[in-house]
């Protein structure tokens, strides 16, 4: 655990890369694991939430392996092949990759024990444990539905309709990869469109896969016990991470900061449509498609305070993991930004939406929160900083408010930076190699007596 501090910098300016995204590297590993042959991935996110869920499937009977070139090879024996897990799968903080890793699970004949860090034990799986039940699985958590818990998978699983309660694209996904090891066809039907990187890399490796738009919402489907068959897999640059060095340059003016290789799925994009709303100046180049998926580099420049503005609820699938980071962008807008439908962030890593409220109240920022909206009162300029905020063990909160302080009079200080570790490694190498002042403080002298 180390605790960090960062200060006001002059304008940012680089050509840098994020490292790859986190949703894809995960559903990568499990898909290769569960295909006929090898699979090639380029760009995976080496941070300790996908070497977990690499760990975990290792732990299930597949051959992954990372190659000296950087570039990861799975040799998976098929849909239906896994074994039983002889330890504990410790997901560590990697909530996607548990809730996704148990749909995988759950339409096996085998039994396995789920784990977690401090904070995942602390995070509900109920809303992931329902639809699999009835599919088949059996559970035993503790009370609440949380870790650690054994899951008994089905030996005949039965496919299932499953409208979600709230939009959740790690529901939608558990059950779909649950549906490929499940004779005939299972179908979510979501109210509001999530991220669809299972569907898009189910697709890749050639399940059947439709997507329609019915009276209830989208209605996606899957043909179950397909022959996937290994490919390889282009990871591009994670946009939740990427969102932090835009953020950073947008907050000091006069950066100018070239991001190269973002995925821009349309349905992860909220922050930039929010951004573009806000006044910021952003432009794609050299857009293209990898694997299904949209990327491009986005060059960005720090001009000046943005604009307040109302980001509804409907947006909030498409930008989670983004409002940390933004609330502290709004802080230093001209007017109030008010960010609706967030409540989601309470059962985040940490109760995000309570983190992010007192983070920025300790920084000399209006912010108040209501129900599930959240308002920042903005006034031109960047608050004076000064907090010293507690992230509970969640990577965005901590990058969040680092990224902050590099527009702040007085500097901003983290409690301890172990959890950027599971989805930015070199976040602050980064950030300083573009201007950034991202140190360790200096340790307090005693004082004479």
């Amino acid at each position: 655990m180390t605790a960090l501090r960062s200060a006001a910098a002059g304008p940012l300016s680089g050509d840098i890369a994020v490292p790859g995204d986190k949703s894809i590297s995960h559903r990568a590993l499990m898909l290769g694991s569960l295909a006929v042959g090898e699979t090639t991935i380029t760009g995976l996110l080496e941070g300790e939430d996908v070497l977990r869920t690499a760990a975990a499937m290792r732990a299930l009977g597949a051959e992954v392996l990372q190659r000296a070139d950087g570039t990861w090879r799975v040799q998976g024996a098929g849909v239906g092949s896994l074994v039983e897990p002889a330890q504990v799968l410790d997901m560590g903080n990697a909530g996607t990759g548990a809730r996704l890793l148990m749909g995988v699970v759950a339409a096996h004949p085998i039994t396995a024990l789920f784990t977690g860090d401090a904070s995942l034990v602390r995070r509900p799986m109920g809303r992931v444990m329902t639809p699999l039940r009835q599919m088949g699985a059996r559970f035993m958590a503790r009370t609440g539905d949380r870790m650690p818990l054994a899951l008994a998978g089905a030996a005949t699983p039965m496919p299932i309709t499953y409208r979600l309660p709230v939009a959740s694209a790690q529901v939608k996904s558990a059950i779909l990869l649950a549906g490929l090891n499940t004779p005939g066809r299972t179908t979510v039907v979501e109210p509001e469109p999530t991220r669809d990187h299972t569907e898009l890399m189910l697709r890749h490796f050639g399940a059947g896969v439709t997507v329609e738009d019915g009276a209830e919402g989208r209605v996606v489907a899957l043909t179950g016990q397909p022959e996937l068959t290994g490919r390889p897999v282009v990871v591009p640059g994670d946009p939740s991470s990427a969102a932090f060095p835009i953020v950073a340059a947008l907050l000091v003016e006069g950066s100018d900061v070239l991001v190269r290789n973002v995925g821009l799925n349309p349905l992860r994009t909220g922050l930039l449509t929010t951004l573009a709303e806000m006044g910021a100046d952003i432009t794609v180049e050299g857009g293209r498609v990898e694997a299904g998926e949209p990327v491009g580099d986005l060059r960005v420049r720090g001009t000046g305070p943005l604009r307040g503005v109302t980001v509804p609820a409907a947006r909030a699938p498409s930008m989670i993991d983004e409002y940390p980071v933004l609330a502290c962008l709004a802080a230093a807008a001209r007017g109030d930004t008010v960010m609706e439908g967030l409540g989601e962030l309470r059962v985040k890593e940490s109760d995000r939406l309570s983190a992010v409220a007192e983070g920025l109240a300790a920084c000399g920022a209006a912010v108040t929160v209501e129900g599930d909206t959240l308002t920042v009162r903005g006034a031109g300029r960047a608050p004076r900083g000064g907090g010293r905020i507690v992230t509970r063990l969640d990577h965005r909160i901590a990058m969040a408010f680092l990224v902050l302080g590099l527009a702040t009079d007085e500097p901003v200080a983290i409690d301890d930076d172990e959890a950027i570790a599971t989805s930015f490694p070199g976040f602050v190498r980064l950030l300083n190699g573009l201007g950034g002042r991202i140190t360790a403080p200096e340790p307090a002298t005693a004082g004479h007596r």
